[in-house]
Parts: C-alpha cells; sequence; structure tokens
C-alpha cells in the first residue's frame, strides 16, 4: 500500500509539472499572474476568528532560555546553544547529545489526554470558524499517518493520525480546516548554518545519525536539492490527497532570500529557483483540485519578505499590526510570546487580546489565534481563559465582526474607536469604557436623514443620538448591559457603508512601520 501511495503522489506531481496542463482547461494555468487572481473565499471573509495549533513533540520539552520566546524552535536550539541546553538536558532526562536528544523525546508526546471532539467544541463555543493545526513543523515531525516517513504520529509517539482525527471533529460542526506546513526550513533546522543551500549537520546530529541510522529521515537530509524539494511537495500532496484542506498554509520561507537568493527579482540558484517553481506548481495545484471538488479554498503569503507575489493568498505575518486597512490580512498572534507550549509563559491580558481582534479585523485583517497544547493534549488554563473571554464578547458583539467589511475609516483616536460595516449598518466599536458622549469625525456632513437607528448591542437600554455639524453624537445609555472590554454602536444608515476603495494596494507600504519579529520569535 506503501509504495502504491508514493507512487501515485510521484505521478500527480509529474502531472502537474507537465507542459500537458496547459491544454487542460482549469482555473489557473499555472504561472503567478493566474494565482493572483484567485478570489477570497466567502468563508475566510466572512469567519474573521481562526485557531491556530502549534503542537508536536516539541511540545513535551515547555522551556525555553530566557522563559520567553518560541520554545518550538527549541529542538535545533538543543544543539546550537549546547552550553546552555545540555545541561538542562541532562537534569532533566539524565543524558545529552549524541548519545540521548530530540528523537529520544518523541517517546514522551504521548497525547494521552487528547479529546478531539472536546478540542472542536471549544473552538465552535468560543466563535472560531477555521482551524489551522501544524502538520509538520521545522523539526521534521510529521502529525498525520504519512506513508512517505517513519516520523509521523501514527507510527510513533500518539500512534494516531492527529491531523486526521481533528479534522474529522472540526468538519462534523462546520468548521474550515487547514493542517499548516513549515517544512521548507527543516533543511537546515538541524544544520550548522541557517537557510544555506549546502547545509551540514550540527556534530552530535551526524553522531545521532551514526548511533542510530533511522534519525537521518528525522533529522534530515540537509541542504536544498531536487530529492529535498521533491519530498517537500509529496508531503504536501500526501496532506492535501488524504485531507482536502480548505487552505494551503505555508510558513515564510528564509532561502527566498538568504545565501544570495532573490527569487522574486529573478536571481537565485538553481535549486532554489527549482523550489520556487515547484511551490508555484503546488500552489496551483492545490486551487485546481479545490475548484474541481467545489471546494473554496485559499492560502498564505507569509513574511514580512512574501513567499509569493502580492495578490497570491493573504498577507500574513507572526502577530502582525497594520496601522492601515491593508490588502486581505491575516495575523497569526500568540497568547503569549510562544507558539508551542512553554511553561510559565507571560501572557497578554485580555482585554489587550480583545482589543486587538478588534482592530485586526476593522483593518481589514483575520485574526488566528494561537494556541499550544501540553504533549498529552490538554490546553494550558490561560490559553482556555482568554478562548473563553473572546467567546463571551463575541457573543455579545459578533454582528460587528462576522461577515463585517472595513469602513472608509477604521479608528478614531478621540473616543478610542475602531470601525466596521456590514452592509448599511456601520459598527463603531468603542474600545474604552464609554461614560461620556462621542461624536463620530468621519460622518461629519451626513444629512439628517442618513441615520435611521442606534443600538448598543448587548444593552436593551435606548441610545440617544443626534446629527450635528461635526457629524453623529452619541450618547452612550447609563446601563452598558452586557458588554466588558469594547462596546459596539450598531448604527443604522440609509447607504451601503462599506468603502473597497479605502484599501491599501502596496503589501510593501503598510507593512513598514509594522513590529518585525524574528524567525525565533525575539522582536526586532
Amino acid at each position: 500500500m506503501k509504495t502504491t501511495f508514493i507512487a501515485t503522489v510521484i505521478g500527480a506531481l509529474l502531472v502537474f509539472t507537465s507542459p500537458s496542463q496547459a491544454e487542460d482547461p482549469k482555473p489557473y494555468d499555472g504561472s503567478w499572474e493566474s494565482l493572483q487572481k484567485m478570489p477570497v473565499p466567502a468563508w475566510f471573509d466572512d469567519g474573521k476568528i481562526g485557531i491556530f495549533i502549534h503542537w508536536g513533540p516539541y511540545s513535551v520539552i515547555g522551556y525555553r532560555k530566557g522563559g520567553r520566546g518560541y520554545s518550538e524552535h527549541v529542538p535545533k536550539m538543543f544543539y546550537a546553544d549546547s552550553a546552555h541546553y545540555y545541561p538542562y538536558m541532562q537534569q532533566r532526562w539524565g543524558a545529552t547529545p549524541p548519545e540521548f536528544g530530540y528523537k529520544d523525546i518523541i517517546p514522551e508526546f504521548k497525547a494521552e489526554n487528547w479529546d478531539p471532539d472536546a478540542w472542536a467544541t471549544l473552538f465552535e463555543e468560543v466563535g472560531a470558524k477555521y482551524v489551522v493545526m501544524t502538520a509538520e513543523h521545522h523539526d521534521g515531525w510529521a502529525n498525520w499517518d504519512s506513508e512517505l516517513t517513519p516520523w509521523n504520529a501514527v507510527d510513533k509517539g500518539p500512534k494516531r493520525d492527529l491531523v486526521g482525527d481533528l479534522g474529522k471533529a472540526l468538519r462534523k460542526r462546520g468548521l474550515k480546516y487547514a493542517p499548516s506546513y513549515h517544512r521548507e526550513r527543516h533543511a537546515s533546522f538541524f544544520a550548522k548554518k541557517l537557510y544555506v543551500v549546502d547545509a551540514e549537520p550540527q556534530t552530535d546530529i551526524a553522531k545521532e545519525i551514526e548511533r542510530v541510522p533511522e534519525a537521518a529521515s528525522l533529522y534530515g537530509p540537509f541542504g536544498i536539492d531536487k530529492e529535498f524539494v521533491d519530498d517537500y511537495v509529496a508531503r504536501w500532496k500526501e496532506i492535501q490527497a488524504k485531507y482536502q484542506p480548505d487552505f494551503l498554509w505555508i510558513d515564510d520561507v528564509p532561502i527566498w532570500t538568504r545565501d544570495g537568493n532573490k527569487v522574486l527579482q529573478g536571481k537565485a540558484k538553481p535549486e532554489v529557483q527549482y523550489f520556487y517553481d515547484q511551490c508555484r506548481l503546488m500552489i496551483t495545484d492545490f486551487m485546481n483540485d479545490g475548484a474541481a471538488r467545489g471546494q473554496a479554498v485559499y492560502c498564505n503569503n507569509k513574511g514580512g519578505n512574501r513567499n509569493w507575489p502580492d495578490g497570491v493568498g493573504c498577507l500574513e505575518k507572526d502577530n502582525l499590526k497594520l496601522k492601515v486597512i491593508g490588502p486581505k490580512w491575516q495575523s497569526c498572534t500568540t497568547f503569549g510570546t510562544s507558539f508551542g507550549y512553554l511553561e510559565g509563559d507571560k501572557y497578554k491580558t485580555v482585554e489587550s487580546v480583545i482589543h486587538e481582534m478588534i482592530e485586526v479585523i476593522s483593518r481589514n485583517g483575520n485574526f488566528l489565534v494561537n494556541i499550544g497544547p501540553k504533549a498529552d493534549g490538554t490546553i494550558p488554563e490561560p490559553q482556555v481563559e482568554r478562548l473563553h473571554a473572546m467567546g463571551k464578547w463575541l457573543n455579545v458583539n459578533g454582528d460587528a465582526i462576522y461577515g463585517s467589511r472595513y469602513w472608509k475609516v477604521n479608528e478614531q483616536k478621540e473616543a478610542h474607536l475602531a470601525f466596521t460595516t456590514k452592509g448599511k449598518n456601520l459598527y463603531a466599536i468603542a474600545l474604552q469604557k464609554p461614560t461620556n458622549p462621542f461624536t463620530i469625525n468621519a460622518t461629519a456632513g451626513w444629512g439628517a436623514d442618513q441615520v435611521q437607528s442606534v443600538k448598543l448591542l448587548g444593552s436593551s437600554d435606548e441610545v440617544t443620538w443626534t446629527m450635528t455639524d461635526a457629524g453623529l453624537r452619541i450618547t452612550p445609555p447609563a446601563d452598558l448591559g452586557s458588554g466588558e472590554y469594547a462596546w459596539s454602536f450598531e448604527i443604522v444608515t440609509t447607504e451601503e457603508q462599506h468603502h473597497p476603495n479605502a484599501a491599501a494596494t502596496d503589501a510593501s507600504a503598510v507593512l513598514k512601520g509594522t513590529k518585525a519579529v524574528d524567525l525565533d520569535g525575539n522582536v526586532d
């Protein structure tokens, strides 16, 4: 069966790289120009709220030097910073590389308390409309039932199909699903130098492989060549064939701009150019495969440098906070400082999480908020607490969020307002407790008959309002009802309130001035 599946995958690769593809009447012809025409699916544009999940053998560790940052990067840091991590490993496991390494931690990733139906129920209850879970991170571990690598969750560790079981539970509840793919950095993750074509394994990694040859297919291959690229594509094709994702989530690919490469400018080493071309064809196949099934699928364009030409998928970056209304974008956002489980992580306040969610959505973004479960499959309580707080807020204010679009302005500093629209409704969301009257400056010049009613979501008290020369003036009710953290005023008008032309179109321009986070999760 394994041989048959691999043959099928290889055959598929040959098909979608074949010149005969141009003769096939599919929506996407294999060019970037064609992919730039992909529409934003309604489920994505309307859904707004997603859950991201970083979960794998690195969740066993739950530790990082300094107590902050991306804990999912610690597997490589074991070897890159051995002066710090080897004593830690000795104290915790009683051994260090090359006798004991990351591969030997995998048996502790058991997921013994994991209930995918409970996760799916929680995500539905807190208002998420789609879920992205790591199928494979940079460490080479596959969370799905893979026939391409022995280092997968069915053959080792949990001994169950984590990607498949969660997908079944989510789709029973109507949630969209995307197993995320981060293997693009694996070729140098356990190497002496990061993001180079000719990578060499860390010295103790090489010794581990000598001792346990099977480890070569976890830690390696090292460097970028045709074999690595073909395997990279084949693994995604396996995910695509088995789970039919709604979204192709790919992490940022540093090699596009490192080690002398400038792929977007047409200047790259042959191995890197081949990688880039195969990614383009992989996205093409994914989009055409979805279209053939009548499935509205989409992808992301990750990183400050972006993986692909603008327009191919949504703009995305870790903890992205655009200051303006941007081209369709997504912020994969952490509750704390790490994506993977980090014991004792410092978490954002509930108020700051909800405010960030509102600001992202008001600027044409989606809020993909991350959880980092423990190795046993339980979600840390501070993360559950914040999810429930989001759900409680959305239960009151969801009309201002789901299905909404941006307005002609996204914020007003006076009274600390954010804005969304839905048809002829304008939503003014107060991010500070609205105890005093306020005026919406961008409504200056409106006629007295343009506003039909104003109400506060979550409150049954009447809202007093009047049109003035300075704009719509709203007097909040004395009883603010069931709202907290932010209060949404629904303003019913006589005209369509969405202003499509208010969004910036230059992705490079809108990314300027945003806070940058490096690949290990440290703020630049």
